[in-house]
């Protein structure tokens, strides 16, 4: 009995051995990718959007909740939208709660999935089991990959990349029973990538390259197509075929590109022509094709951030990445006839950057590891295959092969490890992307924050300022400089920096809102209310600008509107620890005690480092068993 693949190729009906090995492979890659990846289990949140996607985000927080729901649905929070990536992190929060450990895990599990789906697509589509076995492995192993599953702010990456897998295997099912169900799975599966993250827009393309190869839907005869005419006319209607059954996949590729556009227009995070030129662009595009390439081959200084240059790039810089890039294009597309997994890897690796290569730049890095997470599959296809063709040609027995697969699978192996323990926490993250480039100034401003946070100001203050020293009117690192001063006692400095802040941006309400802090620390009250007033203005749904304005008036002896401020800034985001303290706070000095206990009992059980809070709590419950009968 014989089947026939995807290649076109007729071959043995799965043998009991082959089986064997499958079950073998997928068993190898499961120890494998639990040894390198399970340390991230013991890992800290990172504070890098760890705190917009979880921590400090109320609706994720709650669980799943229909109202949870209906808000992953219509948000543009963070820029996306992406309510299945919501989801996930609000079904982490419903079984795990705050504990890192448990979201760590589903992101290994994703990345785990993916793994062993890569591996059954291609091993399916192709027949070879070793090679795919390969691309697999290599997929599972490479550092660059590490950003994308031990980032848990980074959930849509595996997430959708596992909506993708699943519409790919749909596909080779829809290939072999070219039914209507099946083409709808194909649909479903990739509107529920997308819903996780837009990088799979291209994956429409990705389906023509593998109509190429492996799956040969568009066979062709080289030595006839020029000659014959009815040769030309066949392959081009072949190929509007194939373009033609791509065109229904386009709608939900659509829906999300425009839903994407709006989301990073109304958080402000689409790049300008003004801040990055097209030229800056199109430069930055073609040296990051070619960077990429590099740290595949040698995945070393992998950094969390590259800063973008935005500014011209030294013309050889371009002209020698451009020149690589269309030399490379041409010569995939020469030899596509011999080697078809050479054309369809390299233009696999080519499109799906497209959506992230900063043409429309979004953010202020030049490239970033995540970003590969699904384009170097085109890359490990011709390794795999590429690698084992040459060896063949060069008559090595297949032991070297297996020796030198192994070697670079070891090495790769390696240098994961140890780049995934550089995201333990905040402070290793940080320090080794500044290692990385010390020239990174949102690493110094984030290692400055995850200091902070430790009661380091002094550390702070020297990462702040080198952060300034690389971005000198970055207003966000320059409030919390302000504020990381103003901890160290150093209130005058501290008050120039905010000053300074506010003649950037005249309408910052943190900025406002931190000199306001400083001048009611300082007793005056009078000024520190005008900022309040206006950081109020400015942002009346601002929790902090509540809670700043009713601890002045607290020092002005009118509790009554404090309470009212303390009362909105929670009513705003309901998990505002402080605010319940401070009301708390309020409740006992009006004798109303046990209103006090149950309003710092919310601090504590919402914040449960919040030192202050239990303190109150303690005091209180002293109180009230004392004036126990």
């Amino acid at each position: 009995m014989t089947a026939t693949t995807g290649t076109g190729q007729n071959i043995q009906r799965r043998a009991p051995s082959h089986e064997r090995h499958f079950f073998l492979v997928c068993l190898l890659l499961v120890i494998a990718t639990f040894a390198v990846y399970g340390q991230i289990t013991n890992f800290d949140f990172v504070g890098y959007d760890d705190e917009v996607y979880i921590t400090d985000n109320q609706h994720v927080q709650a669980g799943l909740t229909f109202k949870g729901i209906q808000w992953a649905f219509s948000t543009y929070h963070a820029g996306n939208w992406h309510p299945l990536t919501w989801l996930s992190h609000m079904l982490d929060c419903e079984i795990y709660g705050l504990n890192p450990r448990g979201h760590h895990l589903t992101n290994l599990l994703l990345h785990l999935a993916n793994t062993l789906l890569l591996f059954f697509i291609f091993m399916r589509m192709t027949g070879a089991l070793w090679r795919s076995a390969f691309v697999a492995a290599l997929f599972a192993l490479h550092p660059l990959h590490v950003e994308s599953v031990a980032w848990m702010a980074e959930r849509k990456d595996v997430l959708s990349t596992f909506g993708g897998m699943l519409s790919l295997l749909a596909y080779q099912y829809y290939v072999k029973q070219p039914l209507f169900t099946n083409y709808l799975l194909v649909i479903f599966f990739l509107s529920l990538g997308l819903m996780a993250k837009p990088m799979l827009v291209t994956l429409p393309f990705v389906f023509l390259l593998l109509d190429f190869w492996p799956l040969r839907r568009c066979l062709y005869d080289t030595d006839r197509l020029w000659k014959d005419g009815k040769e030309i006319s066949r392959v081009g209607h072949n190929i509007t075929r194939l373009v033609l059954e791509k065109v229904p996949l386009l709608i939900p590729v659509f829906i999300s590109s425009v839903l994407t556009y709006m989301a990073e227009h109304n958080e402000g995070t689409i790049g300008t022509l003004k801040s990055f030129s097209i030229i800056a662009r199109v430069e930055n595009a073609f040296v990051s094709y070619v960077s990429y390439i590099f740290k595949t081959v040698w995945p070393l200084n992998l950094s969390s951030f590259y800063p973008h240059p935005a500014v011209a790039l030294p013309w050889w810089h371009t002209l020698g990445a451009a020149m690589v890039v269309v030399g490379l294009s041409f010569w995939a597309a020469r030899v596509s006839k011999e080697y078809p997994y050479v054309f369809v890897g390299w233009f696999w690796y080519l499109g799906t950057l497209v959506p992230v290569i900063g043409l429309i730049q979004i953010g202020r890095q030049a490239m970033a590891d995540r970003y590969t997470y699904i384009p170097l599959i085109g890359i490990f296809l011709i390794i795999a295959w590429g690698g084992a063709d040459l060896f063949k040609r060069l008559n090595f027995r297949k032991t070297a092969l297996a020796v030198s697969s192994a070697v670079v699978l070891s090495a790769l192996t390696t240098l994961t490890f140890f780049q995934i323990g550089h995201w333990e926490n905040a402070v290793t993250l940080f320090q080794h992307a500044v290692r990385v480039d010390n020239n990174n100034g949102l690493a110094h401003n984030n290692l400055g924050v995850a200091y902070v946070q430790r009661g380091k100001f002094d550390k702070a203050v020297f990462h702040y300022k080198e952060a300034l020293r690389v971005y000198p009117y970055d207003l966000v690192t320059i409030l919390n400089l302000g504020r990381a001063l103003s901890n160290q006692g150093e209130r005058d400095e501290a008050a120039h920096y905010y000053q300074k802040g506010l003649r950037i941006k005249p309408d910052s309400a943190d900025a406002h809102n931190a000199l306001a802090v400083l001048l009611t620390d300082k007793g005056n009250l009078d000024e520190a209310l005008l900022h309040c007033n206006e950081a109020l203005r400015i942002n009346p749904q601002s929790p902090d600008a509540h809670y700043n304005l009713g601890n002045l008036l607290i020092k002005q002896g009118r509790m009554k509107e404090a309470g009212l401020h303390f009362a909105e800034a929670i009513k705003i985001n309901p998990n505002y620890a402080k605010g319940y303290n401070s009301i708390g706070f309020i409740m006992a000095r009006q004798g109303k005690l046990q209103k006090a206990l149950v309003f710092f009992s919310k601090a504590v059980q919402i914040d449960p480092n919040y030192t202050q809070a239990r303190k109150n709590l303690e005091k209180i419950k002293q109180t009230l068993s004392s004036n126990e009968p």
